[in-house]
């Protein structure tokens, strides 16, 4: 079954896994996806990933990542924010600040997806994507 909302689905296969314990959650590619994929693992939320091209689609393989002491997940919560329904999109100067500069926004923007702080940096804003904390 095709997925409408792609994004969707990859965050709620993440928060899915993150509930249940597990180390490692395979999730169907995209380009979208994997840059999504790159933006996490660069920020720290998660341990290690892997792009797998077998096949027709190819996986994202994900290792997951907790705090040592008590199994908490790194990731607190994510949540999606523009949807095919309802689309958001911020100027340079209205994108969001997620927890005070704690949390990132992923926005897709016309120089590529990046952080909230990368498109500031770089002057762009785009379509709020998703926010992470």
């Amino acid at each position: 079954m095709a997925a409408t909302d792609p994004i969707a689905d990859y965050l709620t296969r993440l928060r899915n896994a993150l509930m249940a314990g597990h180390r490692i959650v395979d999730i169907p590619s995209s380009n979208l996806k994997k840059r999504i994929t790159e933006i996490l693992y660069d920020q720290g939320y998660i341990l290690k990933y892997k792009f797998d091209d077998e096949g027709v689609q190819g996986t994202i393989r994900i290792a997951l990542k907790y705090q040592q002491d008590n199994r908490v997940p790194v990731i607190r919560k994510m949540a999606r924010i523009s949807k095919p329904g309802l689309r958001k999109f911020a100027r340079v100067d209205e994108l969001p600040r997620i927890i005070n500069g704690l949390g990132i926004a992923i926005v897709s923007t016309s120089k590529g997806v990046m952080t909230d702080k990368e498109a500031r940096k770089n002057n762009v804003g785009g379509e709020v994507l998703c926010y992470v904390y």
